[in-house]
């Protein structure tokens, strides 16, 4: 492969990534929106759960940085902590 075919290729794989890296970046913002909205505490616990679950999932896949994924935990339990 020509040096000027690999700079393609890798331009193709990065495209690709990134859109699905925001793919999934967009899903953990929408889980994270849903948990803050809600006011009522067991609801609000069931959409944590999920929320979690989907920040561990892309922290794992080194799409968010480990401590990003914890800071945004902490937010959603102080969130809960604060409900009735």
């Amino acid at each position: 492969m020509s040096a000027k075919g690999t700079v393609l290729k890798r331009v193709k794989q990065s495209r690709k990534a990134n859109a699905r890296n925001k793919n999934y970046k967009t899903l953990v913002k929408t889980a994270i929106k849903k948990v803050l909205t809600e006011n009522k505490k067991d609801e609000a616990l069931k959409k944590a759960d999920e929320a979690f679950s989907k920040i561990d999932t892309v922290a794992s896949k080194g799409i968010i940085h480990k401590r990003k994924a914890a800071n945004q935990k902490s937010r959603i339990s102080k969130h809960l902590d604060n409900l009735k």
